[in-house]
C-alpha cells in the first residue's frame, strides 16, 4: 500500500444517538472505502462524546435504581469504543466487499497511559453525563468528583483531560497493520490509565481525542494524519467578520498562530497541536484538517489545511 494514514473521525461522521450513528457511519465508510481504493492503509480513530455520555447516563440511572455504584469513566469509554467500533468495522467491511475488496477490519479496545501529575487533573474541564440536581451534585463532590454549575440548568460532572503519553496496545495494533488489516483504535482518545508497577489503574479522565490521534499516527509510523471535522479548512480570525482560511502551512507557522491565540483554548487548537506534534517527528510526514466530504481531495492536496514539518 502506498500510504499509511490515521483518519480521525469527528462526531459529525458518527451521529449523536443510535439511529443517527447508523446513518452517519453508513455514509462515512463510503469515504473511508474511497481512501482504501486509493491504495491507502487506514488506522481509524474517532470521537465518542455523545455515545459515552449516553452510556454514562444509562449506567448511572441503573446504579441509582438498584442502589449500587456509578459506572467508572473507563467502563463508559471502553463500551463506547466497542459500540462505535462495531458499526465502523461491520459497515466498512460490507462497503469494501460491495466494491470487490476483501480486507479484514478489526477494532482494538485501547488504553492510553497518562501522567498522574498532569496539571489537567487539578483543572478538570470535560463535561460528562446528564444534568444533576443540587443534591446529586453534592453527592458527587462527597465522592471526590468535580461538578460545575450550569446557569439555568443545574449541575454537571466534569473530569480531567490529560495528555496521552503512550498507547498500551500499540504492539497489537502494529501487528494487525503488518498483516494488512484495517484497524479501528483509540476511540474517544482511549481509556485513560495510570501505570502502577505492573498494574494499569483507570483514571477518571477523558483524553483529548485529537492528541491521541497524533500519538497513534506517530507510534504506527503513519505517513499522514487526517483529521476530519465539520470545516473544510482551519481559519485564523475565525470569530471575526473576515476569517482567513489556511492552505499549506509549516509546523513553525502553526506554532506562531497558537502563540497568537488564533485557535483559542478548544475547538481547532488540539487538532493543530496534534498535527504539529506528529509532523515534527519526521519531515516526510504531513497532517491535513478538513471536512469528511473533502477527504479524498485532501489526500491529493486539493483541499483542507495541510501542515508539514
Amino acid at each position: 500500500m502506498s500510504k499509511r494514514i490515521v483518519v480521525a473521525l469527528g462526531h459529525q461522521a458518527l451521529g449523536t444517538d443510535f439511529p443517527s450513528q447508523k446513518k452517519k457511519v453508513h455514509d462515512s465508510v463510503k469515504v473511508l472505502a474511497d481512501l482504501i481504493e486509493e491504495d491507502c492503509q487506514l488506522i481509524i480513530t474517532h470521537s465518542n462524546a455523545p455515545q459515552a455520555g449516553m452510556i454514562s447516563t444509562a449506567l448511572n440511572e441503573y446504579a441509582k435504581l438498584h442502589e449500587t455504584y456509578n459506572a467508572p469513566m473507563a467502563i463508559c469509554s471502553s463500551m463506547s469504543q466497542g459500540f462505535i467500533g462495531y458499526d465502523i468495522q461491520n459497515m466498512l467491511r460490507t462497503e469494501l466487499m460491495s466494491r470487490g475488496i476483501y480486507r479484514c477490519v478489526s477494532t482494538v479496545i485501547t488504553q492510553v497511559i497518562v501522567d498522574p501529575y498532569d496539571d489537567a487533573f487539578y483543572h478538570p474541564t470535560k463535561v460528562i453525563g446528564r444534568v444533576l440536581t443540587r443534591e446529586e451534585a453534592q453527592a458527587e463532590e462527597d465522592k471526590g468528583n468535580y461538578v460545575v454549575e450550569v446557569p439555568g440548568e443545574g449541575f454537571r460532572r466534569i473530569v480531567a483531560s490529560p495528555k496521552p503519553l503512550d498507547i498500551v496496545e500499540i504492539d497489537a495494533i502494529n501487528a494487525l497493520l503488518g498483516a494488512g488489516q484495517i484497524v479501528v483504535a483509540a476511540g474517544g482518545g482511549g481509556i485513560a490509565v495510570l501505570k502502577q508497577g505492573n498494574r494499569l489503574k483507570s483514571a477518571s479522565a477523558i483524553i483529548e481525542k485529537d492528541l491521541t490521534a497524533g500519538k497513534l499516527a506517530d507510534l504506527t509510523d503513519a505517513d499522514m494524519l487526517m483529521i476530519l471535522t465539520n470545516e473544510d479548512h482551519v481559519s485564523i480570525r475565525y470569530q471575526t467578520d473576515d476569517p482567513v482560511p489556511l492552505g499549506r502551512i509549516t509546523a513553525m507557522e502553526a506554532l506562531s498562530y497558537i502563540e497568537a491565540n488564533e485557535f483559542g483554548s478548544g475547538g481547532m487548537l488540539p487538532k493543530i497541536e496534534a498535527s504539529v506534534n506528529f509532523v515534527s517527528q519526521d519531515k516526510k510526514r504531513s497532517a491535513v484538517i478538513t471536512s469528511i466530504d473533502r477527504a479524498l481531495d485532501a489526500l491529493h492536496g486539493k483541499a483542507g489545511t495541510v501542515i508539514t514539518g
